[in-house]
Protein backbone atom coordinates (compact mmCIF):
# COMPACT_ATOMS: atom_id res chain seq x y z
CA UNK A 1 0.00 0.00 0.00
CA UNK A 2 2.83 2.34 0.87
CA UNK A 3 4.45 1.42 -2.43
CA UNK A 4 1.23 2.23 -4.32
CA UNK A 5 1.01 5.66 -2.68
CA UNK A 6 4.61 6.37 -3.61
CA UNK A 7 4.01 5.30 -7.23
CA UNK A 8 0.87 7.47 -7.43
CA UNK A 9 2.80 10.45 -6.08
CA UNK A 10 5.59 9.85 -8.60
CA UNK A 11 3.12 9.55 -11.47
CA UNK A 12 1.37 12.73 -10.47
CA UNK A 13 4.69 14.55 -10.19
CA UNK A 14 5.83 13.31 -13.61
CA UNK A 15 2.50 14.27 -15.20
CA UNK A 16 2.72 17.69 -13.59
CA UNK A 17 6.30 18.25 -14.80
CA UNK A 18 5.52 17.07 -18.36
CA UNK A 19 2.41 19.27 -18.48
CA UNK A 20 4.37 22.26 -17.24
CA UNK A 21 7.08 21.68 -19.86
CA UNK A 22 4.53 21.35 -22.66
CA UNK A 23 2.76 24.52 -21.62
CA UNK A 24 6.03 26.40 -21.30
CA UNK A 25 7.19 25.22 -24.72
CA UNK A 26 4.02 26.56 -26.31
CA UNK A 27 4.40 29.98 -24.76
CA UNK A 28 8.11 30.55 -25.34
CA UNK A 29 8.82 33.14 -28.02
CA UNK A 30 10.49 31.82 -31.12
CA UNK A 31 12.84 33.79 -33.29
CA UNK A 32 12.73 32.86 -36.94
CA UNK A 33 15.29 34.17 -39.36
CA UNK A 34 13.81 34.08 -42.81
CA UNK A 35 16.12 34.02 -45.77
CA UNK A 36 14.78 34.96 -49.18
CA UNK A 37 15.64 32.01 -51.40
CA UNK A 38 15.19 34.03 -54.60
CA UNK A 39 17.85 36.16 -56.21
CA UNK A 40 17.03 39.46 -57.94
CA UNK A 41 16.62 37.96 -61.40
CA UNK A 42 14.26 35.34 -60.00
CA UNK A 43 12.20 38.13 -58.42
CA UNK A 44 11.97 39.78 -61.84
CA UNK A 45 10.96 36.49 -63.46
CA UNK A 46 8.30 35.97 -60.81
CA UNK A 47 7.11 39.55 -61.28
CA UNK A 48 6.78 38.98 -65.04
CA UNK A 49 4.74 35.87 -64.34
CA UNK A 50 2.41 37.83 -62.03
CA UNK A 51 2.19 40.64 -64.57
CA UNK A 52 1.14 38.24 -67.34
CA UNK A 53 -1.64 36.95 -65.10
CA UNK A 54 -2.81 40.48 -64.32
CA UNK A 55 -1.67 40.33 -60.70
CA UNK A 56 -0.10 43.78 -60.79
CA UNK A 57 0.26 44.35 -57.03
CA UNK A 58 2.17 41.09 -56.65
CA UNK A 59 4.31 41.98 -59.67
CA UNK A 60 5.20 45.38 -58.19
CA UNK A 61 6.24 43.73 -54.91
CA UNK A 62 8.56 41.37 -56.76
CA UNK A 63 10.05 44.20 -58.82
CA UNK A 64 10.59 46.28 -55.68
CA UNK A 65 12.44 43.38 -54.10
CA UNK A 66 14.55 42.91 -57.23
CA UNK A 67 15.32 46.64 -57.47
CA UNK A 68 17.39 46.42 -54.28
CA UNK A 69 20.16 44.78 -56.32
CA UNK A 70 19.02 45.06 -59.94
CA UNK A 71 18.10 48.60 -61.05
CA UNK A 72 16.58 47.38 -64.33
CA UNK A 73 13.62 46.29 -62.18
CA UNK A 74 12.49 49.93 -62.27
CA UNK A 75 11.82 49.50 -65.99
CA UNK A 76 9.51 46.58 -65.21
CA UNK A 77 7.79 48.59 -62.47
CA UNK A 78 7.23 51.42 -64.93
CA UNK A 79 5.63 49.02 -67.38
CA UNK A 80 3.17 47.78 -64.75
CA UNK A 81 2.26 51.30 -63.69
CA UNK A 82 1.83 52.24 -67.36
CA UNK A 83 -0.58 49.32 -67.87
CA UNK A 84 -2.54 50.52 -64.84
CA UNK A 85 -2.60 54.04 -66.33
CA UNK A 86 -0.74 55.32 -63.28
CA UNK A 87 1.34 57.58 -65.47
CA UNK A 88 3.02 59.59 -62.71
CA UNK A 89 4.32 56.44 -61.01
CA UNK A 90 5.34 54.99 -64.39
CA UNK A 91 7.27 58.16 -65.28
CA UNK A 92 9.09 58.09 -61.93
CA UNK A 93 10.01 54.44 -62.36
CA UNK A 94 11.24 54.97 -65.94
CA UNK A 95 13.23 58.01 -64.83
CA UNK A 96 14.87 56.00 -62.06
CA UNK A 97 15.72 53.25 -64.56
CA UNK A 98 17.25 55.86 -66.87
CA UNK A 99 19.28 57.40 -64.05
CA UNK A 100 20.57 54.06 -62.78
CA UNK A 101 20.99 51.99 -65.94
CA UNK A 102 21.02 54.15 -69.09
CA UNK A 103 18.76 51.43 -70.57
CA UNK A 104 17.41 52.38 -74.03
CA UNK A 105 14.10 50.67 -73.26
CA UNK A 106 13.59 53.03 -70.31
CA UNK A 107 14.25 56.04 -72.56
CA UNK A 108 11.86 54.71 -75.19
CA UNK A 109 9.13 53.76 -72.71
CA UNK A 110 9.18 57.16 -71.04
CA UNK A 111 9.06 58.79 -74.47
CA UNK A 112 6.10 56.56 -75.39
CA UNK A 113 4.35 57.49 -72.14
CA UNK A 114 4.65 61.19 -73.03
CA UNK A 115 3.48 60.47 -76.58
CA UNK A 116 0.50 58.45 -75.31
CA UNK A 117 -0.54 61.17 -72.88
CA UNK A 118 0.26 63.92 -75.43
CA UNK A 119 2.47 65.74 -72.93
CA UNK A 120 6.08 66.89 -72.90
CA UNK A 121 6.56 66.06 -76.59
CA UNK A 122 9.87 67.96 -76.79
CA UNK A 123 11.24 65.85 -73.94
CA UNK A 124 9.68 62.76 -75.50
CA UNK A 125 11.55 63.46 -78.73
CA UNK A 126 14.85 63.79 -76.85
CA UNK A 127 14.23 60.57 -74.94
CA UNK A 128 13.33 58.67 -78.11
CA UNK A 129 16.37 60.12 -79.91
CA UNK A 130 18.58 58.91 -77.04
CA UNK A 131 17.02 55.43 -77.22
CA UNK A 132 17.81 55.31 -80.96
CA UNK A 133 21.39 56.46 -80.27
CA UNK A 134 21.86 53.72 -77.68
CA UNK A 135 20.29 51.04 -79.85
CA UNK A 136 20.28 52.12 -83.51
CA UNK A 137 19.18 48.73 -84.83
CA UNK A 138 15.95 48.65 -82.84
CA UNK A 139 13.13 49.52 -85.24
CA UNK A 140 10.68 50.02 -82.38
CA UNK A 141 12.75 52.89 -81.01
CA UNK A 142 12.97 54.51 -84.46
CA UNK A 143 9.20 54.12 -84.83
CA UNK A 144 8.59 55.86 -81.48
CA UNK A 145 10.80 58.76 -82.56
CA UNK A 146 9.02 58.98 -85.92
CA UNK A 147 5.55 59.04 -84.31
CA UNK A 148 6.57 61.72 -81.81
CA UNK A 149 7.93 63.93 -84.59
CA UNK A 150 4.75 63.42 -86.63
CA UNK A 151 2.60 64.39 -83.65
CA UNK A 152 4.72 67.47 -83.01
CA UNK A 153 4.32 68.54 -86.65
CA UNK A 154 0.57 67.91 -86.48
CA UNK A 155 0.42 70.07 -83.35
CA UNK A 156 2.31 72.86 -85.12
CA UNK A 157 5.66 72.37 -83.42
CA UNK A 158 8.89 72.38 -85.44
Amino acid sequence: MEKKRLLDACRKTIILIVSALLLAACSLPRILVLHDPLNSQEHIDLGVSYEKRGEFSAAIKEYEEAAKDLPQAYLFMGNVYFQQKNYDAAAKAYRKAIDLTDNPHAFNNLAWLYYTTDTKLDEAEELARRAVELSPDDEGFADTLKKIRERKRANGSP
